[in-house]
């Protein structure tokens, strides 16, 4: 078996430490599954890349009318999970497990990063009505070579006022390791709130 989990300070810290190991296997280790529930009860999950974090959560960003946005606006508890299949002293694999609340990070921030995206990535963005039906994949292309055409190359392409970011303050962070005949290693951090202290408890597999 593998040395235990051994508590950090805060759950960050842990997932720093355990974020850099996943650079060296993953070849996206910024790929996460983000569940939400909306105003029916449903829950629905979708892949995310959690571009940036720091001790305040981690944040994604999106088209603010979508799905995932709706819901977060519905019903802003979520959950996220970060799956890393070659990391770990073991090889079998990490899990990393966030429950928390979904907050909209600043316009100041939405800008910063949107600057940050790639010309491509950002005219996808705003010709894509994400979520939405549309007639034909050739009516998508359509509106994109319309937007490349308005936005000349080397041009700024503004970012628009229903795309931005979320933040998820986590409540709840989970770190599981994969150990052989299912004796899994499980460390848990919680707290009560956003700024409350951190308590952790060893989970059984």
């Amino acid at each position: 078996m593998t040395a235990p989990l051994v508590p950090r300070p805060s759950p960050f810290q842990h997932f720093g430490e355990w974020f850099e190991a996943a650079r060296m296997t993953d070849p996206q280790p910024e790929a996460a599954a983000l569940a939400t529930v909306g105003a029916d009860g449903q829950p629905s999950n979708r892949l995310v890349l959690v571009r940036q974090w720091d001790v305040r959560g981690f944040e994604v960003f999106t088209n603010l009318r979508s799905r995932k946005a709706q819901e977060i606006g519905e019903q802003p508890r979520v959950a996220l999970t970060f799956h890393w299949k070659g990391a770990g002293p073991a090889r079998g694999g990490r899990q990393v497990r966030i429950e928390g609340v979904a907050e909209p990070v600043s316009a100041a921030e939405s800008d910063a990063y949107w600057a940050a995206r790639p010309r491509g990535s950002r005219i996808s963005a705003i010709a894509s009505d994400q979520s939405e039906p549309i007639e034909s994949r050739e009516a998508l292309l359509a509106k994109r070579d319309a937007l490349e055409q308005r936005h000349a190359e080397g041009e700024d392409v503004p970012r628009p006022a229903h795309w931005g970011g979320y933040r998820i303050v986590p409540l709840r962070v989970e770190f599981w390791q994969h150990e052989d005949d299912r004796y899994h290693r499980r460390l848990l951090y919680i707290r009560s709130r956003a700024g409350a202290p951190w308590s952790t408890a060893i989970l059984q597999p």
